[in-house]
């Protein structure tokens, strides 16, 4: 939706005109002249402790990232634990039971999808040297081809070299032992156990944070001065809007994608080839999870079905770039506008720039919630600005509606047991 019809469709907006004036704006010169106040002592200690536990987390953010899988948790396990606490059971026992149901439900997916999907790792991997040949066999077919061409000298000369520089490696020989070069190897080792430590004991961080969940954000509502309350809650809810929705969107994204992918490779199996059907599994879990990291994920989950195919003939090289396009290109114009919405639509040379600034801040993490971190931080700019422009309350209203802001502005409605 663009925005002359969110501004059609927004709450009427004579409450934003009758708010009071954003903090560290001077209340007299607000809402004709608006500027800012000096920055009190109080104001100054906060400043600085948020720039300081920033810093912090980001000097810990390889120990961070299983916390963000855990608030991902709780975003996803707390609507069911509401709706058992809201019917009587203690928040306790309803967290207990949800654990139990998700587990129980876990155990059924791994039993369906997982050991096919091993089985196709093992038959994959048993497989590997006769693929090796076969691919060499085409590679060997496709020269003698080419030598066959009436190409010209010159252009053949440059061809070769072209080739020659990509395949090219480096010098042979190998380098005499050194005993320091196993010092990364016990670092990273010692890394990997500190991480694998901190996603065993993050489902007990999880059930605490949804047990006192309700009583942590009611405190943290009654610690803010009352002057900020109105806009940490909208920008907290327009943060929660943007994230929530890129969650369901792509928990629904990959598994579209990964059934298309699955019933596509099928097809090819029984029309084209069967190295399509013997990794179909393998393929579309690839695919499916792949399209957590948009644009590059199906491009890149497109390359082993392509060198597979490329084991059986050019024929199955281009049924296997086609299928893979026609799946991206559904996706592209049919399922993310319908499933995704606005709240996360971003120009394609944005996304792009924003998943590889991602990974080179945070690695894969990072790469995967470049896109919502982009989107929240665009909304919360609008947002910002418009608070900050009292002569246009019609414009503000847009940028917020949807969030209940009009009739709840205070601790959000999920706070409720």
């Amino acid at each position: 939706m663009d925005e002359p019809e969110r501004a059609a469709t927004a709450p009427p907006p004579e409450w934003v005109a009758a708010l009071p004036p954003p903090p560290f704006v001077d209340a007299a010169s607000y809402p004709h002249h608006p500027r800012l106040v000096a920055v009190s002592p109080r104001v100054a200690v906060l400043i600085g402790a948020a720039i300081l536990i920033g810093v912090l987390l980001w000097m810990a953010r390889d120990a961070v990232r299983p916390f963000v899988l855990g608030l991902l948790m709780v975003y996803l396990l707390d609507p069911p634990v509401r709706w058992l606490a809201r019917r009587g059971m203690r928040r306790s026992i309803a967290i207990i039971v949800v654990y139990v149901v998700a587990v129980l439900l876990f155990l059924e997916f791994l039993n369906l999808t997982l050991t096919p999907l091993i089985d196709e790792i093992v038959r994959l991997l048993r497989d590997l040297p006769a693929l090796a040949q076969q691919l060499q066999d085409q590679a060997d077919r496709l020269s003698e081809i080419y030598d066959r061409l009436a190409i010209p000298g010159s252009i053949r000369q440059w061809l070769e070299s072209m080739i020659t520089s990509i395949t090219q490696g480096g010098p042979s020989g190998g380098a005499a032992f050194d005993p320091t070069d196993l010092i990364p190897v016990l670092t990273g080792l010692t890394s990997v156990v500190g991480g694998l430590f901190a996603y065993v004991i993050l489902p007990v961080w999880v059930f605490y944070v949804l047990k006192d969940r309700v009583a942590l954000t009611r405190q943290f509502d009654r610690s803010l001065p009352a002057a900020w309350r109105f806009d940490v809650w909208a920008i907290l809810r327009i943060v929660r809007q943007v994230f929530g929705q890129w969650v369901r969107a792509q928990l629904i994204l990959g598994v579209t994608v990964g059934v298309f992918t699955f019933i596509g490779l099928l097809i090819l199996s029984a029309t084209i080839d069967p190295v399509f059907g013997r990794y179909a599994i393998l393929l579309s879990v690839t695919a499916g999870i792949l399209e957590l990291v948009p644009i590059i994920g199906p491009i890149i989950s497109a390359i082993p079905a392509v060198l597979l195919a490329a084991t059986a003939g050019i024929e199955a090289v281009i049924a296997a770039f086609a299928l893979y396009l026609i799946v991206q290109q559904v996706e592209n114009n049919v399922l993310v506008p319908k499933i995704q919405g606005d709240a996360i639509e971003l120009h394609p040379a944005l996304v792009i720039a924003a998943i590889v600034i991602g990974g080179s801040l945070a690695g894969l993490l990072g790469a995967i919630l470049a896109l919502p971190v982009t989107a929240a931080m665009r909304d919360v700019g609008r947002y910002l600005f418009r608070r900050l422009s009292p002569d246009e309350p019609e414009a503000l209203a847009a940028s917020i509606d949807g969030l209940g802001l009009e009739v709840d502005p205070g601790v959000p409605s999920l706070t409720t047991s």
